[in-house]
């Protein structure tokens, strides 16, 4: 593992007076990988010393982003990738060596990519997990991808894929969106996948959100949603399709009121879908449980706690310039 991961992030910051904000999260970044310990970090580490070394590649446009040129040990590579499990967000090609993640996020990104214009964008990735959608991003022509998950064994994954990918400017650093300084309005594009559920307050989270985003810049969102086009808001008692983080799940209508409480536009819907055990599902590469065993198996409709399945909403919100 380098010993300075977020060099290249580090430069760009110094020689841009709007982002050297970030040089502090760099550095508690750097830190929080050097000083960890959790308890199967000396293992995450290990793994990524054995990675066989490999032509530097990174296609981005695909639907499983190619990292590096196949690599001659394909035994030893999966190997030291299977070290890093669970894999969920991709699928991703690192090396050579194909791994179907537990969601088929180039779903969701086909979803979301006919709407987008990222050429040459600054973006904000938060939960972005193993970095999957920043490598799409850079394949969009995107400029640079700033990632946040605080979940150690993603941004492990994301440094195995970085090593073959080669210095490009996808990064995910290991903190949460409330380690950064509100009101930066810095980036041209923030997205927040996946995370709206987990947060106690909504609306603060959105607050947060918008102000990342430039004036003139766009916020994406996507979330759990409840069917319908009344406004009305799930809170579950106890967990959520196994979950036990979720504290609010709002139809279409009332999430975009708490969009408005936020200082928001409302945003333009695109896309609703049912989560399906096609998309979310067990792997070789995510042997844990998965969607097929959240779901009451005498009605796929509903959650094993009798809440409604999963239905994920895309929102695109136009912040005024």
């Amino acid at each position: 593992m380098s010993s300075d991961i977020y060099r290249d992030l580090r430069a760009k910051a110094e020689g841009q007076a709007a982002l050297q904000w970030l040089l502090p999260l760099i550095e508690q970044s750097q830190h929080e990988l050097d000083a960890s310990r959790h308890g199967d970090m000396p293992r995450w580490r290990a793994a990524l010393d054995r990675l066989p070394p490999a032509e530097p590649l990174l296609d981005g446009s695909a639907k499983a982003p190619v990292l590096g040129r196949p690599v001659a040990d394909q035994g030893r590579l999966k190997a030291s990738l299977m070290d890093l499990h669970p894999w969920r967000k991709g699928p991703l090609d690192v090396g050579g060596q194909f791994i179907d993640t537990e969601w088929r996020s180039d779903w969701k990104w086909s979803r979301l990519a006919p709407h987008l214009d990222l050429s040459d964008r600054l973006v904000l990735d938060v939960g972005c997990g193993n970095g999957y959608y920043g490598w799409r991003m850079l394949g969009a022509g995107a400029d640079c991808v700033v990632g946040l998950d605080p979940t150690l064994v993603f941004v492990m994954q994301w440094l195995a894929a970085r090593h073959y990918s080669g210095a490009v400017n996808n990064f995910v650093l290991p903190l949460g969106i409330e380690a950064l300084p509100e009101a930066r309005r810095c980036f041209d594009t923030v997205f927040s996948m996946g995370v709206l559920y987990h947060r106690k307050d909504a609306c603060g989270h959105l607050r947060h959100l918008f102000g990342q985003v430039k004036p003139g810049g766009q916020l994406v969102l996507e979330t759990l949603v409840l069917e319908g086009n009344e406004e009305r808001e799930l809170r579950p008692q106890g967990r959520y399709a196994r979950m036990r983080n979720v504290w609010s799940v709002p139809s279409v209508p009332r999430l975009q009121r708490w969009l408005r409480q936020a200082g928001l536009p409302a945003g333009r819907v695109l896309d609703v879908t049912p989560t399906s055990e096609t998309e979310q599902r067990s792997t070789e590469w995510m042997t844990f449980e998965s969607l097929r065993e959240c779901l009451d198996p005498e009605d796929p409709c509903k959650t094993v706690e009798g809440h409604p399945a999963p239905l994920r909403a895309c929102l695109l919100v136009d912040v005024p310039a």
